[in-house]
Formats: C-alpha cells, structure tokens, sequence
C-alpha cells in the first residue's frame, strides 16, 4: 500500500513528537547513568521513537495495543507519563501495570481514557496470538452487536523484527488474513535480535515474509522519520477502521541503545555499526525538519532542557516510592469465583441416564441459549462432523459457523487466542482435539494465559474453557492416547477438571463458564460413551439446568464399613478419571474394607478431604492413569504422607501405568502398560496385608 508523501503534519504534532523522543532520550540518558539504581533489566525504545510516536497518536480510548518491550516511546505517546513508567521499572508498589511483579514497558491497562493494553510478556512474538484474539473477539461482538462503539476500534500488535521468525507469529497472520480481522501487525526492524544479525536470522524482512498470507494488506515505511511514519500510520489506522482488514507495516529503524540493560551494545557491535545506527536518530531528523520548517532553536533547545528536567524529577520521586509489601505477594493468582456452593438440581425425577459427552454438549447448549457472548472453537468442532468423538454433534446446526467454528490446524492459536476473546468480555470454549497435541498450545498457556492475572493485577484474568480429549482406551496408540495431567497440574494460575461422569461434567462445566479464571476440562475418551467394560456407572441422571457443581469439591462414592475401620482393616484410594471405575471394580473383592474419593477437580484439590479420610483408614492409595514416576499422583502422595504421617498405618502409595514413552498401539501391550481393575485388586491386598 502506498504512501501519500504529499500530506503534511501539523506543526503543532511534529513539535509533540520532538518533546516526546526528548523525554525519551532523557529517560536513556538517566538510566544509563544510574545503573546501579535501574537494577531491573530493561530495554528502551533509543531509535524507534518515530514510528512509536506516530502510532500513538492514531489511537484513541477504544483501541487496543500490545506493546513490545522496546516500546515505552509508544506507552509515551499514549499519555502514559514517565513517573509511572518509572515505577514499572524500579518495580515499585505503585506499579500501575503489575504492581512490582514484571519487566519495565511490560503494561496492562484498561484505564478507561485511553488505548487498552492486555498482559504482556517477555517472549518474542507471543503477544501475536493473544492479540490477534483481541480483534477476532472485537469482530465478534461487532456482528452479534454485543456492544457499541462510539468509531471501529483498531487492534495494534507491535514486534522487533526477529520475532517474525516465530511459528506463532504465524499463527497469528494466518488466522488474521483468513477472518480479515481489524488488527495492524506493526514490525520495527532494526536488523539485530539480540547479537543475532537479519543475515543470520531471516532471508527476508517482515514486508516480503509477509506476502505469503493472502488478505494479509502490506506496507513498508521509514520509522526514523517521523512525518512519514506519522502519514503511514495514519493511512494504516483509517484503512483497518474502515475496511476492517488486516494490515502489516513494516517499519526501518535503528538501534541506538543497548539492547538491554544486561546485553549491552558493546559486547557485541563494532563502533562501525553503532555510527551507521545514530546516523538516523529520529530525534535528529525530527529537529532538522522543524528548523527548516522556521522552529527557533532556542525553542528546540528549551524542549530538551524541560524534558532532561521532567525526567530527573520523576525519576527521583520513583525511587522514593515504597516496594510492594511482602504479604502482597500471593494475590492474583486466580479472580475470586462466585461460584462456591453445589446449587441446582443434580438428580431431577423423572429423567433418562445419559452418557457423558451428551452431558457436555446438553451445558454447552444451554449456556449459548443464555449468554450470547459464549462461543465454541477448534478442530473438527463444527457442523459437519461435530467432534470427531461427536462431543460437539448438533452445536454447529444450532447456533451457526460464526459461533460453533472449525480452526486450522493451530493448537497455540486455539489456546491463546482466548486472551484476547476474554479480554474484551467474550467466554470462548475451546477444544484441542486430543491431549498429545496440547503441546504446541504450552507455551501460550504457560507464558501467556497462567500468569495474565497475576502480572495484570487482576485486571486481566483469562475466562476461557479449554475443552480436552484424554485418556487410553481400546487400541488409540501412542498420539491418541497420552494423559498429560501432570503437565497441566505443573502450571500455576490455570484449574483442571477431571469429571468422572455425566454429571459431574455438567455441574463442572457450568461452574467452569461461571468462574472468571482459565479452566482446562480433562475428558476421557473411554468415558465418553461409557463403551468399555466396567463404566456404566458413568452415566447417570442429566442434571437439570440450574445444578452448578464447584471446583475443588471431592466426593466419597465408596464408603467403607465403620465396624471395619474401627478395627483398622480399612484403606482409602484418591482418584479421578477412570480410575474410579478401576477402584470400583476392584474394591469388590474388599467388601466393607475400601474407602473411594474422587477427585473431580485437580486444581483446586480437596486436600482437607483427602486428608481427613487418610488419617481415619491410616491407609491410603493415589491411583492414577498416568506413567507413575514425577506424576501428579505421586507429589500428591507426598503431601498426603507429610500431612497425615502421625496417622499412617502403612506408607502413602501411588499407583499408575507403567513408566513407559507412549501408550503402545497393540491391545496387548496396552493393557500391559496401564493399570486395571485386577492390577489395584492386587495393591489393595498388599496394602491391607500390612
């Protein structure tokens, strides 16, 4: 797309921008000289103040923007001043953005008068997806007109350079130029990735990378120069607001700084480059076209004192603003829920057994009638098969493919692209269609969902349901059938339901749709329709439509004889899934002897219940389908054993499938591996015997 160098910018903007890139400058220049105080890594935006500046200015209160973390001249432009900047940086109490707890221009905002800014993180590129999620939510609530705005908002990712070569990156475009959503991908080269050069990184810069996305709108422009970036910017911003398209801008700049405070542009450039870099100081170039434009330069010169001023006053007053308190420092780990008590109807008269992928998709249904913010995404999901285990069937039909839709083949975008749908208040229900293929959504669900809550403050805590097929059964194989429990349980700031029965999944599900925080809902395939031996019992009565069961509730479904426990012949076994028909089934050989907890959530765990019911039965087994060593169910024994120790008759146990790489494809082998009914049959034994 070209550029109409023809237009000209205010005088009265381009004197804005000069204060603006002097503050910055400043800001660099006191940094630099107060290294022993600025003991924070940080990076600052020396070379790329122009086209920060002119995006900036384009935005206004219903925008949306992800800063990078060289982008404070961008936070600058957007009315963030430097003293709170400065907070951020010495990780101050005040903080506006995370109160202490991140990285200097690592932002989040919803401050009402201006652009809103997500969670951001430290990892190159991965603000792509969550905020391509901002514009697809923002699309969504635009064609249902779930709100209205006072002009179109305009989303705003902002990168270096060589976070392009991310694979999520591309994600990101991908699934933008397909849904032409309202997003400008804003890439600031500066041809360095860390000591990495664009000769060793890439063989081509973000403009003709970005050629290969069809729908994908491209231009390219000098972000040193502030009038052309101003022009671009503008001509970009119009374009997204109106056409409602996606644009690329691919922005030259320079790197006058270091790239940050820890790698500093001496280890790794030559004087060479460093004076090819300053050459085209933006705030150079600015300066010289406002004295040619008839500036007084004294006037020029009055700006940078003030500013050089301004700086060092806030600065002063940051560092002797208080630190966070230490007893602050567990807050935000999840939004508080209002969902805490079991209410609702869960056994209603009158009523069929239903298996429980029907009791999924019946909430589902019932939910989308009611709130028309929720929608449901992933692979295969759609109307024409809905789910390759039809745990989706008749949803697509329903509510059409602008609410129940299939997704490329992108686990990463599946997962974090719902960062974005919930920050704009949107409730998306996701699906990755088998638990060995969530690995590729880890990092988006690690770095960028688990602690959006905690690093925002509260402000952003990630409603979403990820919906997961797990579990072996039946010959799936060694990528159809992984439990990766553990895995997910290793992450903090997520919850993990792991439903037993249909309606367990029901109340889950809707207490999942009611709690403001990430939940992962953990779905044996085996389950599902209740077709291997021994799961019956999985189905039950369909709940009726108010019943909400919370999270962190286990439930005793085998109770032991009290005469047995009095004379201490009694045990306890911990377990979820499938597990709990394994238990069932091989407690039958222990009549009266064998008490059964399951689990129903994994995060929150009802350990005060597991905990009482261990010290009662001074026995206890965690059984689980998962490979035993470094699981879930053997930390949690751990726990067990430290909490109940005075109590114990015999060691806390665990038991699991064999310690193996995968689920083997041949039955025989399979069974080999996992545990069984007759397998806990024979640890029950062993245990009571002791």
């Amino acid at each position: 797309m070209e550029i109409d160098t023809k237009q000209k910018v205010s005088q009265e903007i381009l004197r804005k921008a000069f204060r603006h890139m002097m503050i910055a400058k400043a800001t660099a220049d006191v940094y630099e000289e107060n290294r022993n105080i600025c003991k924070y890594v940080h990076s600052t935006s020396r070379g790329h103040e122009a086209i920060q500046l002119a995006t900036a200015y384009q935005l206004t209160k219903e925008d949306w923007v992800s800063p990078y973390y060289r982008d404070e001249s961008l936070l600058l432009g957007m009315g963030f001043e430097p003293y709170r900047m400065m907070l951020q940086l010495l990780a101050k109490a005040d903080d506006p953005f995370s109160g202490g707890r991140s990285y200097y221009s690592h932002p989040s905002s919803l401050e009402e008068d201006l652009p809103k800014i997500i969670h951001q993180s430290s990892a190159t590129g991965m603000q792509a997806i969550p905020t391509t999620g901002v514009a697809q939510g923002i699309k969504y609530i635009q064609e249902f007109n779930l709100k209205t705005y006072e002009q179109n908002p305009v989303v705003v990712c902002s990168f270096g350079d060589n976070s392009i070569t991310e694979g999520e990156v591309s994600e990101a475009f991908q699934f933008a130029a397909l849904h032409q959503l309202p997003i400008i991908f804003l890439v600031q080269d500066n041809e360095w990735g860390i000591s990495v050069t664009k000769e060793e990184a890439r063989t081509s810069d973000a403009y003709d990378f970005a050629a290969g996305f069809v729908g994908l709108n491209r231009m390219k422009v000098d972000g040193t120069d502030f009038e052309a970036s101003f022009l671009a910017m503008k001509k970009a911003v119009d374009f997204v607001r109106t056409e409602r398209k996606p644009m690329l801008v691919c922005a030259s700049t320079v790197l006058i700084g270091h790239h940050t405070s820890g790698v500093r542009r001496e280890f790794y450039r030559d004087e060479e480059d460093l004076e090819k870099h300053r050459a085209k100081d933006p705030g150079n170039i600015l300066r010289k076209r406002l004295l040619e434009n008839g500036i007084d330069e004294e006037l020029l010169k009055q700006i940078e004192k003030k500013a050089r001023l301004e700086v060092e006053q806030a600065f002063q007053k940051a560092i002797e603003a208080e630190d966070p308190k230490p007893e602050t420092v567990s807050n935000h780990v999840f939004a508080p829920t209002p969902i805490t008590e079991e209410v609702g109807e869960r056994e209603p008269k009158g009523q069929e057994k239903i298996v429980m992928v029907d009791a999924a998709i019946h909430a589902i249904q019932e939910i989308m009638w009611k709130h028309p913010e929720a929608l449901l995404y992933g692979q295969d999901v759609g109307e024409r098969i809905g789910g390759v285990f039809r745990e989706t069937v008749t949803l697509g039909a329903k509510f059409g493919n602008k609410r129940v839709f299939n997704t490329p083949i992108q686990e990463a975008y599946i997962i974090g692209s719902t960062v974005g749908m919930s920050a704009v208040g949107l409730k998306p229900i996701v699906e990755v269609q088998f638990a060995d293929y969530i690995y590729p959504g880890i990092n988006q669900l690690i770095t960028e969902i688990s602690k959006s809550c905690y690093l925002s403050q509260g402000k952003f805590p990630v409603s979403n349901i990820i919906r997961v097929p797990i579990g072996a059964y039946g010959g799936g194989g060694p990528y159809h059938s992984g439990s990766v429990e553990s895995i997910l349980a290793n992450i903090k700031g997520i919850k993990i339901a792991y439903p037993s029965n249909a309606a367990d999944f029901k109340g889950l599900l809707k207490a999942a749709y009611y709690d403001p925080n990430p939940v992962i809902m953990l779905e044996h395939k085996g389950l599902y329709w209740s077709k291997v031996p021994g799961t019956e019992e999985a189905k039950t009565i369909e709940p009726a439509e108010d019943y909400i069961l919370p999270f962190g509730k286990g439930k005793i479904i085998v109770e032991a004889d009290e005469t047995e426990t009095e004379k201490g012949r009694t045990m306890l076994i911990v377990t979820y899934g499938m597990g709990v028909y394994w238990a069932k089934e091989a407690a039958k050989n222990f009549v009266g002897q064998v008490e059964i907890i399951d689990l129903r959530t994994l995060i929150p765990l009802d350990e005060n219940l597991v905990f009482e019911r261990t010290k009662l039965h001074g026995k206890c087994l965690v059984l689980t389908e998962e490979q035993l060593n470094n699981s879930f169910a053997e930390a949690f024994a751990h726990r067990i054993s430290k909490e109940c120790f005075r109590y114990l008759d015999a060691p806390v146990e665990a038991m699991g499938s064999l310690n193996l790489p995968a689920v083997p494809i041949n039955l025989v082998l399979e069974k080999e591996m996992l545990p069984n009914a007759d397998k806990v049959a024979g640890k029950i034994g062993e245990m009571l015997s002791q």
